[in-house]
């Protein structure tokens, strides 16, 4: 599995997670406003122009996302971050090297 697929499954579980605990979705079905958020990001990640070179969305000095989005993601990440080690800790040790990179 390359970089961008893995960073695709890495968000889609985040936004999962945030959207059963806030908004109440039930098993994969997200609402309406975390799909949005997930398709968008999904398709920021195809059209990455460092592709699977990519670091951190984060330290990025591109920002792909719109300024609303990105605090969308942002409020995802942030929830759900800190509690990735207990939901999926094998995800969460990849996510954490690739930061540092």
């Amino acid at each position: 599995m390359d970089r961008i697929e893995r960073e695709k499954k890495t968000v889609a579980m985040m936004i999962a997670v945030y959207c059963r605990r806030h908004h109440g979705a039930l098993g994969t079905d997200l609402c309406a406003d975390c799909a949005g958020l997930l398709e968008y990001a999904h398709k920021r990640l195809d059209h990455c122009p460092k592709g699977n070179a990519k670091g951190s969305c984060r330290r990025c000095e591109i920002h792909c996302y719109a300024p609303d989005k990105r605090t969308k993601i942002r409020d995802v990440m942030r929830y759900v971050g800190p509690r990735m080690l207990f939901i999926s800790p094998l995800q969460a040790i990849r996510h954490l090297i690739s930061e540092l990179r």
